[in-house]
């Protein structure tokens, strides 16, 4: 059963409602022009979009958020309006006693208010009546032509899927081995350097370490926690740690090296100190440094790298973030983000923000991990940490890190592959400025 109203005209009708898709209900040419086969099929449904088409032409119809029934009554709802297209515009005739929106009549289809009524009294006509409730022009609703040749009722549902998605992902097992071979002979721009150091920053349990763990996975062809990672009430990462990735275990050293730090807390004085940034960035912290919230790092702490190389800088930073608490990240936590941007900003440091736990808040993405970039919920997220943080949506990826699984999933690599390709691509942007 194929919609007669148009993609551009269910959009426009969409937009005044808000995050909604329309379902196709009741068509009249394939139903019938009865009462009985519309409330058959309309009958408890709600929020609801009637549309009418005569054989001049014109597109017109009415909403209600109220369910169509039997009743005979009058029922109230003061959102309901009337409607009719002038090309592709809509032109609303909002409800003037919403006392009587809708009435519920059994022998005729959507019936707004004495006003308007679609397929009246089982027949393809139109009842039409301006200023009973609803005030309109006929000729410029519908051309004073009460004869239908179709005759349509939508359901208004909330939208959880993008029509397209907002980042395009090749979901097939020739993608994972093209991403990992990509990643495998990736060099540097520069050529002092021979591995891109990549530095995660964010709040405790976001999954940084869950990250690193998960492209080591990848890369090791099972599922492995060399990273301590979990959940706690603090950071369970004290040291900064400057992980490198094999090609399986005997095989060699990977391009990129994953550097941990200690989780972002809301409260001054715990979690990663944001002064340890500039020092993490600019290269002088040596592995294994035990972080002290409570003071930033000083030159003469032991190990302080005082004279850092290219090799040894942070040439991207990437932002760590649970998807599932985006909507409530505590202001401080997210002032401590930005006086960390703004800094990363002033080092000339390229930065992406990684989403993790998408399946964890959004169903659709639960049940299908191909659905990430589709999720509308995801996107939401996605546009609220950009507006937050003025990262643009290009700078940002999501992916399910290897967190209960026993087993690899050829999504769930695409999506960690696909990241640190990414990763490699923005630090090749910094050695390109570098130069």
């Amino acid at each position: 059963m194929n919609p007669q109203l148009t993609v551009n005209k269910q959009r426009t009708i969409c937009s005044q409602l808000g995050r909604v898709k329309l379902q196709l209900l009741y068509k009249a040419s394939v139903h019938g022009y009865t009462s009985a086969a519309f409330h058959q099929r309309c009958d408890s449904r709600c929020p609801t979009v009637s549309v009418g088409y005569n054989t001049s032409g014109f597109v017109f119809g009415g909403y209600t958020q109220q369910p169509f029934s039997q009743s005979g009554q009058y029922v109230q709802d003061d959102k309901a309006f009337l409607f009719t297209f002038k090309g592709e515009n809509l032109h609303k005739y909002p409800v003037s006693n919403s006392s009587y929106a809708v009435r519920m009549m059994n022998n005729s289809g959507p019936y707004f208010g004495d006003a308007l009524a679609l397929a009246n009294l089982n027949n393809p006509i139109v009842y039409s009546s301006p200023g009973k409730y609803y005030n309109f022009d006929a000729a410029e609703m519908h051309g004073n032509d009460l004869v239908l040749n179709e005759c349509e009722v939508y359901q208004v549902e909330d939208a959880t899927e993008l029509e397209r998605p907002w980042r395009t992902i090749i979901w097939e097992s020739e993608k994972r081995t093209e991403l990992m071979e990509s990643i495998k002979t990736y060099k540097p721009a520069d050529s002092s350097v021979s591995q891109v150091k990549v530095l995660l920053v964010g709040p405790i349990g976001a999954g940084k370490s869950s990250f690193f763990n998960s492209v080591n996975s990848v890369f090791r062809g099972h599922v492995t926690s060399q990273a301590m990672s979990g959940s706690s009430a603090t950071s369970l990462t004290t040291q900064f740690r400057a992980y490198p990735l094999k090609d399986g275990r005997d095989g060699k050293r990977l391009p990129i090296i994953i550097c941990d730090t200690m989780g972002l807390e809301e409260s001054t004085g715990a979690g990663l100190d944001i002064n340890d940034i500039s020092s993490i960035v600019e290269g002088h912290l040596p592995d294994r440094y035990q972080f002290n919230p409570s003071a930033a790092l000083h030159s003469e702490a032991y190990g302080y790298i005082k004279s850092p190389e290219l090799k040894d800088k942070i040439h991207c930073v990437v932002y760590v973030l649970d998807t599932c608490k985006i909507s409530i990240m505590p202001e401080k936590l997210e002032e401590k983000l930005e006086a960390i941007r703004k800094k990363v900003n002033s080092m000339g440091i390229p930065q992406l923000v990684l989403l993790t736990k998408a399946d964890e808040a959004c169903p659709l993405v639960k049940q299908d991990l191909r659905n990430i970039y589709t999720s509308i919920y995801i996107k939401d997220m996605a546009d609220k940490v950009s507006a937050r943080l003025g990262v643009p949506l290009s700078c940002f990826v999501a992916v399910k890190n290897y967190s209960e699984e026993s087993e690899l999933n050829l999504n769930s690599d695409i999506l960690i592959l696909s990241a640190i390709n990414q990763m490699l691509r923005f630090a090749d942007n910094y050695f390109d400025d570098l130069s």
